[in-house]
């Protein structure tokens, strides 16, 4: 419905409201400025909207305080941000006078809207900021946070057992939400701009398994496949014997695990990029598969080769499927999110402790350093957008360092 929003016609709806007239919420749109809606509940209650784009709106404010002149105005000014790359929502506090917001404010009204739409991890993001400043800073403006309660919080989470990694990764997500708020002209500096990140030693220890655990969790995934098989093949006999429809008989592999655990310690892609992989971006004819920029944590394309091992899987994995869409489908043919209950479960039938599904791409890694191959080619199998990352399995071929020590003779 289209018509030129007056405070006559505000009046007009609100009296058919009171009769009884409007059995379910209606909208109007305004003649005059496109994007502009006075939206009618039964109820009577009333309220401006602007339409943003599709399927993106900001209710604007109650059309018993505002009238329609000041709700058009509002709209404008929120047209106006979208059309210039500015948030509309910030454009508009700044508009009515509103004082910096706090960071629980700016977050969850804002920000957050942002961050998810366009970070393919802001639903994370937001929910690392939300637990871990919220408590202490939740009700701070943004101007007053200071580099100094900043570090005072830092040395307190460090005091409680969190590794210099993760509240970096804890400030990382602070700061650059807060510098949206720079970009957004709600602060005019970022207050974390001094806080440098705590050191980390990125040579640590990597996880990785040894021969004898390697052994042992392909052979538990074997048994995994085999009782599977064994127990599918009762049920059968069990429902034959009582004239019941019988269940598909399972194929080599009963389920994903197994697939999923082999195609990463050859691969090593990220469990993420693992749950993504479509059939699309699996060659077997020339034993290749693509891990695109959208799905990867580096934002790049990469495309990594297939040895005999991972071809073969992918192979009998895709006799077993319908070889379409996902690689390695969830419930319903979802992409799954975790593979929790089954992975410790593997663990605890191979016995190993103190292992991470992320730490099978380590394992992959270690395994090509100690085959001689260099890092950077470590580095581009990985998607490590520099040699940094790599450098932690540099220690795995100590032959390098032995060798130019051992110069130091060669030339006395």
């Amino acid at each position: 419905m289209q018509e030129t929003i007056t405070q006559r016609l505000v009046q007009r709806y609100a009296k058919d409201a009171k009769a009884g007239e409007i059995p379910k919420p209606i909208e109007i749109r305004d003649r005059d400025l496109k994007g502009f809606i006075l939206r009618v509940q039964p109820s009577g209650r009333m309220s401006y909207i602007v339409q943003l784009g599709r399927a993106r709106r900001v209710t604007l404010g109650d059309a018993a305080i505002l009238t329609p002149a000041q709700g058009r105005a509002k709209a404008k000014v929120a047209l106006g941000a979208v059309a210039d790359g500015r948030d509309p929502k910030a454009a508009l506090a700044v508009d009515a006078g509103e004082t910096v917001p706090t960071l629980r404010h700016f977050i969850e009204t804002t920000y957050s809207d942002w961050v998810s739409a366009n970070r393919k991890t802001g639903t994370a993001l937001v929910a690392r900021i939300k637990a871990c400043f919220f408590e202490e800073f939740g009700d701070t403006p943004l101007d007053q946070l200071t580099a100094w309660n900043i570090e005072k919080w830092r040395k307190a989470r460090l005091q409680q057992g969190r590794t210099p990694a993760t509240v970096n990764r804890d400030l990382s997500a602070l700061k650059a939400a807060l510098q949206r708020a720079i970009d957004w002209e709600l602060i005019d500096r970022n207050p974390l701009g001094k806080v440098k990140p705590a050191k980390v030693d990125n040579a640590g220890v990597v996880r990785y398994l040894t021969q004898d655990e390697e052994r042992r969790l392909r052979k538990a995934l074997e048994q995994r496949d085999e009782e599977a098989r064994e127990a599918r093949a009762r049920g059968n006999a069990w429902r034959q014997e009582r004239g019941r429809e019988l269940m598909a008989d399972l194929g080599i592999y009963s389920d994903h695990l197994t697939p999923m655990v082999l195609v990463s310690i050859n691969t090593g892609l990220r469990r993420g990029e693992l749950f993504s992989l479509q059939w699309a971006d699996v060659d077997l004819d020339r034993g290749n598969l693509t891990v695109h920029g959208s799905g990867a944590k580096s934002g790049r394309t990469r495309h990594i080769p297939l040895n005999a091992e991972a071809v073969a899987v992918l192979e009998t994995w895709k006799a077993q499927t319908d070889g379409s869409g996902l690689v390695f489908k969830g419930r319903d043919g979802a992409r799954f999110d975790n593979t929790r209950k089954a992975w410790t479960a593997l663990l605890e039938s191979a016995e190993i402790s103190g292992f991470r599904w992320h730490d099978l791409r380590h394992h992959f890694a270690s395994r090509l350093v100690m085959a001689g191959v260099d890092l950077n080619t470590v580095r581009e199998l990985l998607g490590h957008s520099d040699l940094a990352m790599t450098l932690r399995y540099a220690h795995l071929a100590p032959e390098h360092k032995a060798a130019a020590v051992a110069r130091l003779v060669e030339a006395s």
